[in-house]
């Protein structure tokens, strides 16, 4: 019979090491020990890094937005790995029957960026040439000048050793496979049959936390994963495209941005998907690059590369931070869709504030976002 392994305690113990698991576990970790398990062999494996990784105010509710705005100052500290954010400028774009998105989109974003600045088709085709303008296309756009290009490989490695100078621990290739209730202790077992112990459970397992809170005996929130692509081809030999900025339709269909020497596309495709591996299908492979074909002057002859994602969205498409109303001690930190890097220092420092007690951050409360916005009792509660 095996042996069974010593249990190992903690205050906090937090499931799920992609960037909302990180960032929340650097904070907790200077309030008492600390760990972090992750199912795969290495942190940030599944949606966080597999982002686009821009910061800009061109996605989101209010709340995203202010939460992004929050955000910002955390990324200009210069840390060990460097200052996390690069000057890369986004452009949003909008053919004649996306005039009226662009001017939706154009409002919300004011509030958020003093960089904003309305761009005619001429400029437009200045800033990227092989962009279609004119006529049917792209007849105007909005330049946020104060949008950055994010380093998330970075983040992870600040974040992670910011546990480790607080006395915690990140663990990789941890697989929770069992979750019970001792007392007033939550008790998750890994596959290798590790055993960890603490009061307060985090929940930050991404498009798999409705599978973690079933596991725990607690009611799901609903979580939807879709998987979203991106493909990968060379960039046109008499275009110096680095400086291209990152491009995007006013309203979801498709952006575009220079990486490395090639280009990136995406059809901003949403397909719905149980949490896995995500992997590219050809069909959204041979969507993206039509796409590309039809917004620029680009013919996609060869596609060195591509892969998907999931992001993980909740009913209102805003994140959740919270304790659950039927499980004591066990907190959803979910639902982060495609702005969790962008986001992750505010949710950190709610989930902070949320878990410890302390007060709700003032520059949360200044840029519009409270507590009941990320709260678990306004979304609409599953069935185990």
């Amino acid at each position: 019979m095996e042996e069974e392994r010593e249990l190992q305690t903690a205050d906090f113990l937090i499931v799920g090491g992609g960037i909302a698991g990180v960032s929340a576990a650097a904070r907790l970790a200077q309030h008492g020990r600390t760990i972090l398990l992750e199912a795969e062999s290495s942190f940030g494996y599944h949606s966080s890094g597999r982002s686009a990784t821009y910061y800009h105010f061109g996605i989101g509710k209010s709340v995203v937005r202010g939460m992004t705005a929050f955000s910002r100052a955390y990324f200009e500290t210069p840390s060990a790995s460097g200052t996390a954010l690069s000057p890369s400028p986004a452009l949003f774009i909008a053919p004649p029957e996306m005039l009226a998105g662009l001017d939706v989109l154009e409002a919300d974003m004011r509030p958020y960026s003093d960089g904003l600045e309305r761009l005619d088709a001429d400029a437009v085709r200045d800033m990227v040439p092989v962009l279609r303008c004119g006529g049917d296309g792209i007849i105007a756009a909005v330049l946020d000048r104060t949008a950055r290009r994010l380093d998330s490989e970075a983040l992870q490695q600040d974040y992670r050793a910011a546990i480790k100078r607080a006395g915690g621990q990140s663990i990789a290739g941890a697989s929770v496979v069992a979750i019970e209730r001792e007392g007033a202790n939550w008790i998750a077992t890994t596959a290798a049959g590790d055993r960890f112990s603490a009061p307060i459970f985090v929940n930050a397992a991404g498009a798999w936390c409705d599978e973690i809170a079933r596991l725990a005996g607690v009611v799901p929130l609903g979580l939807q994963p879709l998987r979203r692509t991106i493909i990968v081809f060379d960039a046109p030999s008499d275009q110096q495209t680095g400086d291209w900025p990152f491009t995007k339709t006013a309203i979801d269909d498709f952006y575009m941005l220079p990486e490395s020497g090639r280009l990136l596309a995406c059809p901003v495709d949403e397909v719905p998907s149980e949490p896995t591996d995500a992997q590219p299908e050809e069909y959204d492979i041979a969507l993206a690059a039509a796409k590309t074909e039809h917004y620029t002057s680009l013919a996609v002859r060869r596609i060195s590369h591509s892969w998907a994602g999931l992001r993980t969205f909740t009913h209102d498409r805003i994140p959740v931070a919270g304790f659950a109303p039927d499980a004591e001690g066990f907190f959803w930190l979910a639902g982060q869709g495609g702005y969790g890097l962008q986001t992750a220092p505010a949710m950190a420092a709610a989930t902070e504030s949320l878990i410890t007690g302390g007060s709700w951050p003032t520059g949360l409360a200044d840029w519009g976002v409270n507590q009941v916005d990320l709260a678990v009792e306004r979304l609409q509660i599953g069935q185990i």
